[in-house]
């Protein structure tokens, strides 16, 4: 790829590495507000754009590569911009899509906004036909539709690290011929903000599947998993405790949140310490063990006492006495 096409949409993306944003999962908030105020311009009339026009939402479809997940839009998801568009009576910032030419069903792909087309879709089928699709036409390359597509969400929260993290995997590949120095130059992001973004779409799909809803695998979460799934011997380990947990979650309804999976993943990997020979336990009340001891060879106790074994003091001391 030439240099020459690295400053497309750098008016976008300028200011988006900054330091103190990198251990977020994606950069600081208002990177868009320029771009955004632009098209609130032509959305309100004050601006004039002769490729920017109102039509019906059926004309589009997503391009292969966006970045939302269909199936994660839902009424309860998309409730923020459904309220918005009923209180100012349509859609004020356009989506940005391109024209289709071998596509008899459509005319447009939607390279950025397929949220604000569900929602406009929800609402034509929901009592409200008059809602139409405000789009803004652009002619660009793949790889630019790409970057087009990244600067206008990168400062969204409601998209997850697992898609974003999906997307940028494909597009290394694809555009970039998996060289993240390339990549992270072109979108003018950090590399190391990048790699951890991509560690999250590398976890392996034997540890992807001990979470419920892969919105839950964020940039922390893969940071915690991903060094130890390394390890060949840890990963088994945190292989077997992932078959666990989707068992417990099919059979019991188990829902756990993305932390408290990495949590148990990486404590699967850790080994118990194996008890001294000789070492003999004293059960409590709770059922825990409240006393560990080995007997010396001179005659004498060695006594041991867990930390945490809900015993009281008293307890304690009378388990000591039955041992003397």
């Amino acid at each position: 790829m030439s240099k020459g096409n690295k400053g497309f949409g750098a008016m976008f993306t300028e200011g988006l590495d900054d330091e103190e944003s990198l251990d977020k999962s994606a950069p600081a908030e208002g990177i868009m507000a320029s771009r955004s105020q632009t098209l609130a311009r032509l959305a309100t009339g004050k601006s004039v754009a002769d490729r920017t026009e109102w039509i019906d939402p059926a004309k589009c479809r997503p391009w292969r590569m966006h970045n939302r997940d269909l199936d994660h839009l839902t009424e309860d998801s998309c409730r923020d911009l459904i309220d918005s568009f009923l209180s100012t009576k349509k859609q004020r910032i356009p989506a940005i899509v391109r024209r289709l030419k071998d596509d008899p069903d459509h005319e447009y792909e939607i390279i950025a906004g397929v949220r604000r087309w569900w929602t406009v879709r929800w609402l034509r089928d929901h009592h409200h036909p008059e809602y139409d699709y405000l789009i803004t036409i652009q002619n660009v390359t793949d790889e630019e539709a790409f970057r087009v597509s990244d600067v206008e969400n990168r400062s969204r929260k409601d998209i997850s690290d697992w898609e974003r993290a999906k997307e940028y995997s494909v597009a290394l590949a694809e555009f970039y011929d998996g060289s993240q120095s390339q990549m992270a130059e072109h979108l003018n992001l950090s590399k190391s903000w990048l790699s951890r973004m991509l560690d999250v779409a590398r976890l392996p799909e034997e540890l992807v599947k001990a979470f419920s809803d892969t919105h839950d695998i964020t940039v922390r979460v893969a940071r915690d998993i991903k060094p130890l799934a390394g390890d060949p011997q840890a990963f088994v380990k945190m292989r077997d405790e992932a078959d666990r947990i989707a068992e417990q979650r099919s059979r019991e309804g188990l829902n756990l949140s993305g932390p408290e999976v990495a949590k148990r993943l990486v404590k699967a990997t850790v080994a118990p310490l194996p008890k001294p020979a000789g070492e003999k336990e004293v059960m409590g009340k709770g059922g825990k063990v409240i006393l560990r001891y080995t007997k010396a060879r001179g005659g004498g106790l060695t006594i041991k006492v867990p930390a945490k074994s809900g015993a009281s003091p008293a307890e304690v001391l009378k388990a000591i006495e039955g041992l003397l």
